[in-house]
């Protein structure tokens, strides 16, 4: 076998990372999420709440790829090995004691709210996993996550030698930038909620990530521009 053969070229493809992430994460029966392969955008199909049509769209597509998530067995290995870091002490002790039984991933969350440092640092413990099962995934696909560039405000003079942008593209740019930033906070305020009130959060939040996306594909469609 040659180097040829053995050495693929890879696709540079602008990706959200943060939404792939998300995507690996988030391992609910209901929720499927896909790559856009042309696009870099990641899409999710929530069951029961998408348009039925958007399966359809998908299944004949073939510019989407599966994400698969990381299982939930692997992400309570996570959790076990955050552990062992942790030095002997109450919050062991008490991280211990919440991975134990149904419900050891709210319940690991919830003990770690009383402990901010170790929280972020499990955020970043957590954070290196994900990145290591994505980047694996995507050069699987021989793909290659490059920056997104985020769009910023022109300063006043570049406004005025700068021709206006086409206005559904302004919209569509907007709308992402909002998602993202919205995705974050949201995503840090769940959180933040008792267990008892999860189920109501989580679906009024699914409620206002599908409102957000909605809008955005409104906004814009390459599809429009072939008379679909």
């Amino acid at each position: 076998m040659t180097d040829e053969e053995t050495t693929r070229e890879k696709v540079r493809l602008e990706i959200s990372w943060e939404a792939l992430e998300d995507a690996f994460e988030n391992n609910a029966p209901e929720v499927h999420s896909y790559l856009h392969r042309a696009t870099g955008e990641v899409l999710r199909v929530v069951d029961g709440v998408a348009d039925p049509t958007m399966h359809q769209r998908i299944a004949i597509d073939a510019s989407y790829l599966r994400v698969d998530p990381v299982s939930s067995r692997e992400q309570y290995r996570w959790m076990e090995r955050f552990i062992a870091t942790v030095p002997d002490g109450e919050l062991r002790t008490r991280l211990v004691a919440a991975i134990d039984g149904k419900g050891a991933f709210r319940r690991f969350k919830d003990v770690l709210l009383t402990f901010p440092t170790d929280r972020e640092r499990w955020f970043q413990f957590r954070t290196e996993r994900l990145r290591s099962c994505m980047e694996a995934w995507l050069d699987s696909h021989d793909l290659e996550a490059v920056p997104r560039i985020v769009w910023t405000p022109p300063t006043p003079e570049a406004a005025a030698e700068t021709p206006a942008e086409d206005e559904a593209v302004e919209t569509l740019r907007r709308a992402r930038m909002g998602i993202e930033g919205l995705r974050r906070r949201l995503r840090d305020a769940v959180d933040g909620v008792p267990s008892r009130d999860l189920d109501t959060a989580l679906a009024f939040l699914e409620w206002l990530r599908d409102r957000s996306q909605a809008a955005a594909s409104e906004a814009f469609d390459p599809r429009d521009e072939d008379g679909d």
